[in-house]
Order: structure tokens, then C-alpha cells, then sequence
């Protein structure tokens, strides 16, 4: 057997069955070092060597954990908060399916407005939706279908609008590496090449809201308000210190292109104004980073994994053994290779580090097999955004459940990434498999 495909396989086998995702990313990369004969020795050597590929990441997390707890403090979630609660107790039943539908809008819009408006990806996620829990709770909104939104909102908007970190991967990685490879990108016009697979996107979403997660859901509102970190004293003055923070957060971040420096300044300003006493800062800076553990390990340990799986070399024998299966069918030409990107991208957690990979061997076999430029592009930008919903080790799915779960009641595994796997790489794999085939 392939190492990838054993590697991946035990991973989500042993997250499937409550193993936590670290130790299953650890366990799925021995299994693929040793089939892929780089013996033990070797297989630690790579995952520890790819371990700090991980690390900006993860510390940036962490540090976003605790400008996020520092804005709890402030009182801006839990004002908002407040407000929708007010909302909801004025409301009766058939009242609050409009609240549910406007709640859900809300993070929708926020989700999409952080990968293209403005680019601060998961960032917003441990900021905004701890304080909604009770809202949500009361509103009995299945936490399932929220991951499903604010997953939508994470991936549809870069793998197709060029714009923020969709320009990034678009134009700056697909079309580039679709170039390099030798295919024409000239006058290809990228959002036409993606728009049916972010249509299997959007059917994903609206079988999570209309058919899947319509119900409501019951959650104990003990732990959550056990989880709450502000006393309902706010002020005028903590409000807008909060806000002055947040933007100089942000705009740090885009002008530094650095979301540790993002945080990190705007957790200052909460220290310098008062609202984060001096005395606290540390205690709130611990726990914010606790707060964002989980998602630094599992980026980290993620990293390791997807060293070790380009070590064995099993990445480039999954993609030269599908093209031998392939001959001249251009249908199972695309199938497959669409569910190899599939595999990749769920080992490495990240659509933006498996065009490259896919890229080199894609391109030149869909050129041969005679699919046009356009087809090209599509082929390879499905293939790789295939996963990054759906994998455990994807902030795309890390994100949600790290705003989800502070109380404990929504697990990463059956809650995020198992609804997320059948309603977004089902639909891409159909839809992006008919735009290889028309365009």
C-alpha cells in the first residue's frame, strides 16, 4: 500500500475513534515513514525536522488567544452578545428562526470578509464566537451547522475571489505553478475556471442549512457560562479601547504581514489603557495561549507529518502510479486525480502547500490528454482545496472548533470535521470533476 494513503488512512481512522489528532498525526506518520522504507530512525528525523514549519504558526494562534481574551475583558463580544440576547428574549418561536437565520448571516459575512475583505483568516473566530455560545444555546442552533458556515466562509471565498488570500493562492500560487509547469495561463481567466466548484461549495451549505442541521439542538448553558471571563461591567471607555485595539491589530498585521506582531500590539494597547491591568497581563496572556493550545500542537504536529510524507517520496509514486491507472479515459483521468488531491491535502492540512506538489506531474499528464488551459487550472485548484474541509488537521477546521468548544460541548472530530468532510469535498469532487470535463 501506498505510505501516503496508509499514513492518512490511520490518521483519520484513529481521530475517528476519539484518539486525540496529536498522537493520530504521530502514529500516521510512523506508519507512512516505516511502509515508506525510511526506517524509524529516519521517520523521527523528519517529523521532528518539519516540526518548526509549524511553530509561527502555532505561536501566532497563541498569541491570538490572548489578545482574545484580552478583548473579553474589554466587554465588545459580550456587548454584542447582549444585544442579540435581548433580541432572542423579545422573540418567540417563530421569531427566533429569523434570529437564527440573521446569527448565521452575521458569521457568514465576518467568515468570507476575513479571507478577502480583510485577511485575517481564523483570527476573528476565538474573538466573536465564545461570548455567542449562550445566544446560540438559547436560539438552540446546532453548533454543527455553525462549524459548516464558518467553514464555508474560510475556504469558498480564497478558492475563488482573487482578492486577499484568495489573490495569494489564485494568482500567486495555482497560476503560477500551472504556468511553471508548462501549461499556457494566458487569458485563462481563473474565477470562470473556479466557479463551478465554489457552486458545489455553495450546494454543500445549503444542504447544512436546510436539510442537515435544520433542527434544533439542545446545549447545557451551565458550562457555558462557567467559560464566561467578563463580569457584565463594561463601559463606554473599555469599548472603545477595544475597538482602537482591534484595528491596530489588524492593521499592523497587514502592514507587517505578520499576525504575531497583529496581536501582540493590540494586546499592548490593553495593557497600556488599564483595561488588562498590569498586574493580570501575565495571568490573561497564559490564558489566552491556553485557550489556542490545541490548535498550535496540532499545526505543529501537522507540519511533521507532512515532512515525513514528502520524505518517503510515496506523494510523487501516488501521483505517477494514478497516472499509469489513467491511460486516455480524461473522465477517470480527472476523477482520480481530484481524489488523490483529496488525500494530499487532508495528510498536509494545507490546499496552499499541495499545488505545488500536484502541480508538476498534473499539469503535463492533463496536457496530454488534451484538457484545455482553463480545465487545467480548475483540475488543479479543486484538487487542492479538496481536503482542506474536512481534514483534522486544517485551520479550516481547527479554527471553528476552537471557538466552538470552549465549554466542551462540541467535539473537533464528529462536529466539525465529519460534517464538514461529507458536505464540502462530496460536492467539490462532483462539481469540480464537471468543470474539468466542460471547460
Amino acid at each position: 500500500m501506498n505510505a501516503v494513503i496508509a499514513a492518512v488512512a490511520v490518521m483519520l481512522a484513529l481521530s475517528l475513534c476519539r484518539v486525540h489528532v496529536v498522537v493520530a498525526l504521530i502514529i500516521g506518520a510512523v506508519v507512512g515513514g516505516l511502509l515508506g522504507g525510511l526506517g524509524l530512525e529516519a521517520t523521527l528525523e523528519a517529523f521532528q525536522g518539519g516540526l518548526g514549519k509549524g511553530a509561527n504558526v502555532a505561536l501566532s494562534y497563541a498569541l491570538l488567544g490572548a489578545f482574545a481574551v484580552a478583548i473579553a475583558k474589554s466587554g465588545l463580544a459580550h456587548a454584542l452578545a447582549d444585544k442579540a440576547l435581548v433580541l432572542v428574549n423579545r422573540q418567540q418561536s417563530g421569531g427566533q428562526g429569523i434570529l437564527r437565520g440573521l446569527l448565521l448571516m452575521v458569521l457568514l459575512a465576518v467568515a468570507i470578509s476575513s479571507q478577502n475583505i480583510l485577511p485575517i483568516h481564523i483570527a476573528f473566530i476565538p474573538l466573536l464566537v465564545p461570548p455567542l455560545l449562550f445566544v446560540m444555546a438559547r436560539l438552540k442552533l446546532d453548533r454543527r451547522l455553525v462549524a459548516c458556515v464558518l467553514t464555508f466562509g474560510l475556504i469558498t471565498p480564497y478558492m475563488f475571489l482573487p482578492v486577499g488570500f484568495g489573490g495569494i493562492f489564485l494568482n500567486d500560487i495555482l497560476l503560477a505553478n500551472v504556468a511553471e509547469s508548462g501549461s499556457e495561463i494566458e487569458g485563462v481567466n481563473v474565477m470562470q475556471a473556479m466557479a463551478l466548484p465554489a457552486l458545489g461549495m455553495l450546494l454543500g451549505l445549503g444542504v447544512a442549512v436546510f436539510i442537515s442541521y435544520r433542527r434544533p439542538r439542545e446545549y447545557d448553558v451551565t458550562p457555558i457560562g462557567t467559560i464566561e471571563r467578563l463580569e457584565k461591567g463594561y463601559n463606554l471607555r473599555s469599548l472603545l479601547v477595544a475597538l482602537v485595539a482591534v484595528v491596530a491589530a489588524f492593521a499592523v498585521q497587514l502592514w507587517l504581514d505578520s499576525m504575531i506582531i497583529g496581536a501582540l500590539a493590540g494586546f499592548v494597547i490593553f495593557s497600556i489603557s488599564g483595561v488588562v491591568r498590569w498586574r493580570e497581563a501575565d495571568d490573561v496572556f497564559t490564558e489566552g495561549m491556553k485557550m489556542m493550545a490545541m490548535i498550535g500542537f496540532i499545526m505543529i504536529a501537522a507540519a511533521g507529518f507532512a515532512e515525513v510524507m514528502r520524505a518517503t517520496g510515496s506523494i510523487q509514486t501516488l501521483v505517477d502510479s494514478s497516472a499509469g491507472i489513467i491511460g486516455d479515459n480524461r473522465a477517470l483521468a480527472a476523477l482520480l486525480m481530484l481524489l488523490v488531491g483529496l488525500l494530499i491535502t487532508m495528510g498536509i492540512g494545507s490546499s496552499f502547500s499541495t499545488i505545488p506538489i500536484i502541480a508538476a506531474i498534473y499539469v503535463p499528464l492533463a496536457m496530454q490528454l488534451g484538457f484545455s488551459p482553463l480545465a487545467i487550472v480548475a483540475l488543479v485548484g479543486t484538487a487542492a482545496a479538496l481536503g482542506d474541509a474536512g481534514s483534522p488537521a486544517s485551520d479550516s477546521t481547527l479554527g471553528p472548533t476552537a471557538g466552538l468548544n470552549v465549554d466542551g460541548q462540541h467535539n473537533h472530530i464528529w462536529d466539525t470535521v465529519v460534517p464538514t468532510f461529507l458536505h464540502y469535498n462530496l460536492p467539490l469532487i462532483a462539481f469540480g470533476w464537471l468543470a474539468v470535463m466542460v471547460l
